[in-house]
C-alpha cells in the first residue's frame, strides 16, 4: 500500500459535550507549518513542549483558546509530524476548529488513516495497529488488560519467535535441496523432526492464548430455546440480574427476541431470549417463532430449556433434533423448585449432550451454569491472554495445518522440497498476522472498522 503524506485532520475525541476535545493532524512539514503559520500565533510550537495559545480564524478572531502541542518526525505516533490541538470539548468548538484545519489545507482523514500511517512507517505492526482499536472497543478490565498486551507487542513477538525459528528450519532444508541423495542423512543432521516437533508445540500454545484473547473481546452469543411456558424469560432475568423479559403464566407471552448482555469472569455473553417454539395460528407468534430460528442459526451456543417435572419430551427432541448439527447445546431443566430438586450438573444424556438442572426463579443453580458455558467455550482463567481477531484464529490455525503435512511429509516420504513448501506456507500464514505480508485488501479492511481519529 502506498504511503501518503499528505495533511489529514480529525477530531480525535468522542461525540459530547467534555472539558476537552482534541484536533489531530498528521502530514509533511511544510504544508503543517504552513497551517501553524495562519492558525496559531507564533506558528508551530517547540517539539513536545506545550504551548498555551488561541486558535485563530481567517480575520484573526479567536476560535477558541487551548494546548498546542507538536511531534516531529519521527518521533509520533504516526511517525510523521503531528500536532494536536486540544480546545474545549464542546462539539460546536471541535467542529469550527476542524473546519478551519480544511480551510488551510488539511483534509478530513479517513477511518482508522492515522493508525494506517503508523503501520506503513514502521511504528506499529499489524497486531499492535489493532490492538489500538481493541483497546478503545474494550468491554471489560480483562480486555482491556489482554489488549494493552497485544499493544505492547508480546503477541507480535510470539509470532516472530515462531517466524524465526521456522525460517532457520527452512534455511537448513533448503540449502539440503541440492544433494538429493543425502535427504535423509541432512533430515537426521539438522533435526528436523525435534525443531518441527517444538514448533507446532509453540504454535499450539499460542492458538490456545490467541482463542483466549478472541472469546475475551467478542465473547459468546447464547439464544435460549424451547417450547412456550418452560421458564426462558425467568432464566434471562436471573442471568442478567433483572427483569429484561416479561414473565407471565401465560404462554407464548414471548412474542420476540429479547437480548441482554452479561459478563462472567470478565467475558461478555449476550444472552438472547426467544419466543417459544411451537407451531401457532397467531401471525404475530409465527413471526416470533421465524425470529428465534434465525437467532439460533447465528448463534455460538444453544441453552435448549425444558421442563424439570417431566424432562425432555417429544416436542423437547424434536427442537433438539432441529438445531444446527454444528451448534453447542447445553440443555437446561428448570423449575427444579417445582419439582423438589437439587440444582446439579447432569450426566450426559444419551445423546451426549451437556444437562443442569436449576431453578430460574430462584437462582438455584444458576451459578453451576455460568461456570458450565465458560467450560464448554473453552476459558481457562489466567492474565497471560492477548486479544486476538478471527483472522489471528485463521491464520494460525492454517500455519498449524501446513505444520501438520510437514510432519507427515517427514514421516512418510523425506521429500526435502514438499516439506520446505509446507513451512514456507506455514511462514506465510504467520506473516499476515503482524502485516510483514499482508495485501493491500487486507490492510484496507482492517483499517476501514477504526474510528476517524485513529
Amino acid at each position: 500500500m502506498q504511503k501518503k503524506a499528505d495533511l489529514i485532520a480529525a477530531i480525535a475525541t468522542p461525540v459530547g459535550q467534555a472539558g476537552i476535545g482534541v484536533i489531530r493532524l498528521s502530514g509533511d512539514i511544510k504544508p503543517l507549518a504552513n497551517l501553524a503559520s495562519s492558525f496559531l500565533p507564533g506558528g508551530l510550537p517547540p517539539a513536545r513542549i506545550a504551548r498555551h495559545t488561541t486558535f485563530l480564524a481567517s480575520n484573526k478572531a479567536a476560535i477558541d483558546s487551548g494546548i498546542a502541542l507538536y511531534f516531529s518526525a519521527p518521533a509520533s505516533f504516526t511517525g510523521e509530524h503531528v500536532l494536536e490541538l486540544q480546545g474545549h470539548g464542546g462539539q460546536t468548538v471541535m467542529q469550527m476548529l476542524l473546519s478551519r484545519c480544511i480551510e488551510l489545507g488539511a483534509r478530513i482523514a479517513e477511518a482508522g488513516e492515522f493508525s494506517l500511517r503508523a503501520f506503513l512507517n514502521g511504528k506499529l505492526d499489524l497486531v499492535e495497529a489493532e490492538a489500538v482499536a481493541d483497546l478503545i472497543a474494550a468491554g471489560s478490565s480483562a480486555a482491556a488488560r489482554s489488549a494493552m498486551r497485544s499493544l505492547s507487542g508480546e503477541f507480535s513477538a510470539a509470532v516472530h519467535s515462531l517466524t524465526d525459528e521456522l525460517t532457520e528450519l527452512r534455511l537448513r532444508l533448503e540449502a539440503s535441496i541440492d544433494f538429493p541423495e543425502e535427504e535423509i542423512e541432512v533430515h537426521n543432521s539438522i533435526g528436523a523432526q525435534p525443531r518441527l516437533n517444538s514448533l507446532q508445540k509453540q504454535l499450539k500454545a499460542l492458538l490456545q492464548r490467541a482463542s483466549q484473547g478472541h472469546l475475551l473481546q467478542h465473547g459468546l452469543e447464547v439464544v435460549l430455546a424451547g417450547q412456550p411456558n418452560v421458564g426462558k424469560s425467568s432464566l434471562l432475568n436471573s442471568l442478567a440480574e433483572e427483569d429484561v423479559a416479561i414473565v407471565t403464566p401465560v404462554a407464548g407471552t414471548t412474542r420476540d427476541v429479547l437480548r441482554s448482555q452479561i459478563q462472567i469472569e470478565g467475558i461478555p455473553l449476550y444472552i438472547v431470549d426467544t419466543a417459544g417454539l411451537r407451531d401457532s395460528d397467531d401471525i404475530v407468534e409465527q413471526i416470533g417463532v421465524s425470529r428465534a430460528w434465525q437467532a439460533l442459526e447465528k448463534a455460538d451456543f444453544a441453552l435448549l430449556v425444558v421442563d424439570a417435572r417431566v424432562g425432555e419430551t417429544e416436542l423437547d427432541t424434536a427442537i433438539r433434533q432441529r438445531l444446527p448439527a454444528s451448534l453447542p447445546l447445553l440443555i437446561v431443566h428448570n423449575k427444579s423448585d417445582l419439582s423438589r430438586q437439587e440444582a446439579t450438573v447432569l450426566p450426559p444424556a444419551a445423546h451426549a449432550t451437556t444437562a443442569i438442572r436449576l431453578s430460574a426463579i430462584t437462582g438455584d443453580g444458576i451459578d453451576l451454569l455460568k461456570r458450565e458455558l465458560l467450560r464448554l467455550a473453552g476459558w481457562q482463567p489466567t492474565e497471560n491472554v492477548f486479544i486476538a481477531r478471527g483472522r489471528h484464529l485463521q491464520a494460525l490455525s492454517l500455519a498449524q495445518k501446513h505444520m501438520k503435512n510437514a510432519t507427515l511429509i517427514l514421516k512418510e516420504t523425506s521429500e526435502v522440497d514438499m516439506l520446505a513448501e509446507e513451512l514456507r506456507l506455514a511462514q506465510l500464514a504467520l506473516g499476515e498476522i503482524t502485516g510483514e505480508l499482508a495485501s493491500d485488501d487486507l490492510l484496507g479492511e482492517i483499517f476501514s472498522r477504526f474510528c476517524i481519529g485513529k
